[in-house]
């Protein structure tokens, strides 16, 4: 596998993301407020939620969505062997795929954990 630079992807999302945002800008500030809602602080822990939308994040085969939230469980805390747990469980629960997709988000994880998890690009 070729290693993929995961801030690059985040980057590259940048200028698109920015010109669909434009143009609809309520829908897109719908859906960071729900983002930042989703993932805040509650009973269950932000770190574990991010864990829980990286696992979601390999399971629908999404690059972007595996960067930001392999970034996101970096930011928040995750250790290695939790990243690594739970993409055990996403290949006991969505088999092949989660084989190809987990090794990303593993090497996605390492990267921003590597670099310090760099401040997020917020989804507004």
């Amino acid at each position: 596998m070729s290693k993929i630079d995961y801030q690059e992807v985040l980057t590259d999302l940048g200028q698109p993301v920015a010109e669909l945002r434009r143009a609809i800008p309520e829908v897109w500030s719908a859906y960071a407020a729900m983002h930042r809602a989703a993932l805040a602080e509650g009973e269950l822990p932000a770190k574990y939620k991010e864990l829980i939308a990286l696992a979601i994040s390999i399971v629908k085969r999404c690059d972007g969505c595996i960067a930001a939230h392999a970034r996101g469980a970096a930011r928040r805390g995750a250790t290695p062997q939790e990243v690594a747990e739970m993409i055990g469980l996403t290949v006991l629960l969505d088999g092949g795929p989660a084989t190809v997709y987990g090794p990303r988000a593993w090497q996605a994880y390492q990267q921003f954990a590597e670099k310090g998890s760099p401040a997020p690009a917020s989804p507004s």
